[in-house]
């Protein structure tokens, strides 16, 4: 496709440093960034491969802050990270040949559902509680297919990891957020590396966006530190409600085509 204008691409990084802000503190970035790409004039294609590149510089950027403040250690959360990424390949590879209807149509009422939980558990805080799973059957089991959904589709992905971290693994919900971060920066590079396979990676338009995630991870991250579950909790409930919104408000969602709307 032709180069961008200026403008757009100043767009573009504007909506991304946004994205990067939110998406550090309760994920959801992609619903900024891929409608943003879209309204550009970028193939969908393009868009979803072009997303997973500059979404690598939020989610590494974020995960960078957690990890200098103490919330995160990097080095001890690798094999967890390395799973997410082979599940996000298998996903990649799985979202050219199987077709992404059915999960769409019930991904709107799991994000509000995810909502919900954390809208209505007044216990949910910065203090850690008692695990429900074993780190290592955490990292053998659900990190690889929440990994596996963010190869197929996306959306949702830092919700899903956040609500794992919180129920099954017993964070609190700043550590959880911290953790998810690198587990979304494995998982966009899984899928990252598929799609440059298959060469619909627009890397001026990525990289410009890339460095607006950046920046914007890294004073969205600073801001929850500073606030913890004062800002964590409301801003998930919103973006996953927001998601969900979006989602059922596309023209070409599943349910919208089932029900002649």
């Amino acid at each position: 496709m032709p180069d961008l204008a200026l403008h757009i691409l100043l767009f573009l990084f504007a909506a991304a440093f946004i994205a990067g802000f939110i998406d550090s503190i309760a994920g959801g970035g992609g619903m900024i960034t891929i409608p943003a790409m879209l309204i550009a004039g970028i193939p969908p294609l393009e868009t979803l491969g072009t997303n997973k590149l500059q979404s690598l510089f939020g989610s590494g950027s974020a995960s960078m802050a957690y990890a200098r403040n103490g919330h995160v250690n990097l080095r001890e959360q690798m094999p967890m990270a390395l799973m997410s990424a082979a599940g996000s390949v298998l996903g990649a590879l799985l979202a050219t040949v199987v077709p992404g209807d059915a999960l769409k149509a019930v991904l709107p009422f799991l994000l509000i559902a995810i909502a919900l939980y954390f809208g209505c558990k007044p216990n949910i805080g910065d203090v850690e509680r008692h695990h429900r799973m074993t780190r290592l059957m955490f990292t053998l089991s659900f990190v690889p297919l929440i990994g596996l959904y963010d190869g197929v589709f996306g959306p949702g992905t830092g919700s899903f990891f956040m609500l794992g971290f919180v129920t099954l693994g017993g964070f609190g919900i700043l550590k959880a957020t911290a953790h998810t971060k690198f587990l979304n920066f494995g998982s966009n590079l899984g899928a990252f590396a598929v799609f440059v396979l298959y060469g619909v990676v627009l890397w001026k338009v990525g990289l410009i966006m890339g460095a607006g995630q950046f920046l914007g991870a890294q004073v969205g991250s600073r801001y929850a530190m500073a606030k913890g579950a004062k800002i964590i909790k409301p801003l998930l409930v919103i973006v996953s409600i927001a998601l969900a919104i979006r989602l059922l408000a596309d023209p070409t969602h599943p349910l919208r085509l089932w029900l002649g709307m």
